[in-house]
């Protein structure tokens, strides 16, 4: 393995191991985070978010990864995240592709991939199937993330 795949490895070992500083530690300062359920993050934002879901998760989250691949510049790997979500305590298989850019030696880009739909439909049961699609009810998604990692970042300050 190259030092980008060690750094992927390491990021998804720590997130494994509720470990969201050693997660940290794998980003660059100046830092872009995007998925659906977020939009973007920047900076400091990213490792709020991950400290927020490891401590809501409350030792009920199991992470899996494969397909690390990395060059000097930029990577990839699968994950899987399995536990309950918290608003309606419904179980959730979410798997999730995600995307890299390196500089300096750490993780300047992470791009998070998966579908809405079929995670909504897991999480909120029949009101995602019916609605988990529409731009509305993904934006409602997003707004209510947003809202909890704000709350979250005054309430840790």
């Amino acid at each position: 393995m190259n030092s980008n795949e060690n750094l992927i490895t390491k990021f998804y070992t720590a997130f494994g191991n509720a470990d969201y500083k050693t997660m940290s530690e794998c980003y660059h300062p100046k830092v872009h985070f995007i998925d659906p359920a977020f939009g973007l993050l920047k900076e400091e934002q990213v490792s709020k978010m991950w400290e927020m879901l490891l401590s809501r998760s409350k030792g009920n989250l199991k992470i899996e990864f494969s397909n690390v691949r990395a060059d000097e510049f930029t990577g990839s790997a699968n994950w899987q995240a399995t536990y309950n979500f918290s608003k309606t305590n419904r179980k959730v298989i979410n798997k999730i592709a995600a995307e890299f850019v390196f500089q300096d030696g750490l993780i300047i880009k992470h791009t998070d991939n998966f579908d809405v739909w079929k995670w909504s439909k897991q999480a909120f049961g029949l009101t995602g199937y019916l609605l988990g699609w529409t731009g509305f009810f993904q934006g409602k998604i997003q707004k209510q993330a947003l809202l909890s990692l704000k709350k979250f970042e005054k309430s840790n300050s």
